[in-house]
């Protein structure tokens, strides 16, 4: 599938803990395409993380495949793999990991200093990226001047400098209130349709999966399709 921003073919990931095997992924396949928004749930330890490592070629896996763009990703050398990332993918966490000691602008033109832009245009990049999240105004702020809220789309700003492809996110509102977890999930929409981006969404929160094109549940190993209405009524189940 040239289209395919990500592909992911039968994919197994176990470990190995003492004399016994667990089984993480058991032959995992599905497809990203541009600009969809793809969210995976499922009960805590059920390989979630372990999934988004592996198509974010942090992670291998034992058996399979992970394409990005068409080129075999998961058998590369970390060095290939780090260059492929840093091109073409970005990353999003419930703990948005910015440096503190640097400002918003230097946190968000990092990846475009990793990949070789001078500092000039790096910052470039960074201001125009701030300010379609909207924080043109909070450049020289450092982290801990920052709302929680403000901090995510620090995160999500540094995640999409460098134009990726694919942006995968693990808990992006975990850690914000509920009006804060709106705004970003709003703020993954308009940026995937003026950037063309896909997002996929590994989370808890049910309303966040509600709004994106596709949900999967992982359990047991095997990633299924959900229906929209039956993640609502898991979503109406988790208010009671």
């Amino acid at each position: 599938m040239t289209d395919a921003v990500l592909l992911c073919k039968n994919v197994w990931k176990s470990y190995d803990e003492g004399p016994e095997k667990l089984d993480i992924l058991n032959g995992i396949d599905f497809t990203i395409k541009p600009s969809q928004h793809i969210a995976i749930v499922g009960a805590s330890g059920s390989g979630k993380s372990t999934l988004l490592n592996i198509l974010g070629g942090l992670d291998t896996p034992n058996k399979g495949e992970v394409h990005v763009n068409g080129q075999v990703f998961s058998s590369l050398s970390d060095n290939r793999r780090g260059k492929i990332r840093n091109q073409h993918m970005g990353f999003v966490y419930q703990f948005h990991h910015l440096l503190p000691e640097f400002s918003a602008l230097e946190n968000v033109a990092m990846p475009c200093l990793i990949g070789g832009d001078n500092k000039k245009t790096a910052h470039q990049k960074a201001a125009a990226l701030l300010d379609k999240v909207g924080l043109s105004h909070r450049l020289e702020h450092k982290p801990a001047q920052l709302s929680g809220g403000e901090r995510q789309r620090v995160a999500i700003a540094r995640a999409l400098v460098n134009s990726p492809s694919c942006v995968l996110m693990d808990e992006p509102t975990g850690n914000l209130d509920g009006d804060n977890a709106k705004a970003i999930a709003a703020l993954m929409r308009d940026l995937s349709q003026a950037l063309n981006t896909s997002f996929v969404v590994v989370t808890h929160d049910m309303a966040l999966a509600q709004t994106m094109d596709s949900v999967y549940v992982l359990n047991a190993g095997n990633l299924v399709a959900q229906s929209h209405s039956l993640c609502a009524k898991e979503s109406e189940r988790t208010r009671v």
